[in-house]
């Protein structure tokens, strides 16, 4: 049933990629309305909520629960705290969206979609890279089969930019790219080939000034026979820094797909190769250095709110992202082993 009124949601946690979430909801303000803020730190709250014109802030979740009984929780905090906070806000009868990664092991994560099951909420992840348009449109050209059946692919998220300037506790991690970026690679590996076959990884440090690894690469064989390889560093020096640009070769038995820099896409078959640019959609509130991104959290928002709305269907439940967590953590695992998953 489509919902007439307007959705209820408060957001937990007011942080760095907060601001931006927060302001990409208010795009969709037709639909639904932020009614509280909440932050350990209040003083962070106010100030967030000052910005955006919210009227309510807390540093206490439950008093925020108790006081405005909200539809919708989203979830922006620190991994360890998603499952708590999750709980607390389905226990008082709201639906939960939850920054990735879901929880800090596939064991937690587990756990916590189960008891959000058992309450009957529904739970997404905010799970955004495989809704940056130029990703949406690789897809639709995979599926109209430009170039035949893909038998090989490369994905490559690889930089030097300082992410940890403006989020320093990811140098405080002791698993830090593949949680940090591997989510997000790894489900867009999904979301253009399926589910995997087997799977093995190898992790480095570079950076002697972090905890965990700055450097991963995942060679996959998927379940429809394509071959991929996904690599992630932060310790890359390029002649352009292309930073947050994810890179995508494609190849198919009737040419290839190639998503390169400037979000162009070069589709090449016997006929000669044509490319396009896909346009971005620009929103006042984005970081310049993220306006790819943060284009794609508003994306992410609206699929979720059509499912809340009834106007359409998720696609980053919490069931479809404990796939995503599994091939994480069993690329820990194969790192640490140095052996091939099978699944």
């Amino acid at each position: 049933m489509k919902r007439t009124q307007k959705l209820h949601l408060a957001v937990f946690g007011c942080g760095f990629w907060a601001q931006y979430q927060t302001a990409a909801w208010q795009e969709l303000s037709d639909q639904i309305e932020i009614i509280a803020l909440c932050d350990r730190d209040l003083s962070r709250a106010r100030s967030l909520a000052g910005k955006l014109g919210i009227g309510h802030y807390y540093d206490s979740p439950e008093k925020l629960l108790q006081d405005h009984s909200p539809h919708i929780v989203d979830i922006i905090t620190d991994v360890d705290s998603h499952p708590s906070l999750a709980k607390l806000a389905a226990d008082h009868g709201a639906h939960v969206i939850c920054q990735k990664p879901m929880a800090a092991s596939l064991e937690k994560a587990v756990e916590m979609t189960r008891y959000l099951k058992g309450k009957k909420v529904k739970f997404y992840v905010h799970e955004n890279f495989r809704w940056q348009a130029p990703i949406r449109l690789l897809k639709t050209y995979l599926q109209e089969g430009l170039i035949g059946r893909p038998f090989k692919a490369n994905i490559k998220f690889c930089s030097s930019f300082p992410v940890f300037e403006n989020q320093p506790f990811l140098a405080e991690l002791d698993q830090f790219i593949l949680t940090d970026v591997g989510t997000h690679i790894l489900d867009v590996t999904r979301f253009l080939f399926g589910e995997a076959e087997s799977l093995f990884c190898q992790t480095q440090r570079i950076n002697p000034k972090i905890q965990g690894e700055d450097v991963a690469n995942v060679f996959m064989r998927m379940q429809n026979a394509v071959d991929c390889y996904a690599e992630m560093s932060y310790a890359t020096i390029w002649e352009h820094e292309r930073f947050p640009e994810t890179y995508i070769m494609i190849e198919g038995s009737k040419g290839s797909l190639y998503l390169g820099p400037k979000f162009t896409i070069s589709i090449t078959t016997d006929e000669g190769t044509r490319t396009e640019v896909v346009p971005i959609e620009p929103f006042s509130w984005a970081h310049v250095e993220y306006a790819l991104i943060h284009s794609s959290i508003y994306a992410c928002n609206a699929n979720i709110l059509s499912e809340l709305t009834g106007n359409g269907v998720a696609e980053t439940t919490g069931e479809d992202n404990l796939k995503t967590l599994q091939l994480v953590y069993d690329a820990y695992e194969s790192a640490k082993r140095k052996k091939v998953i099978h699944y």
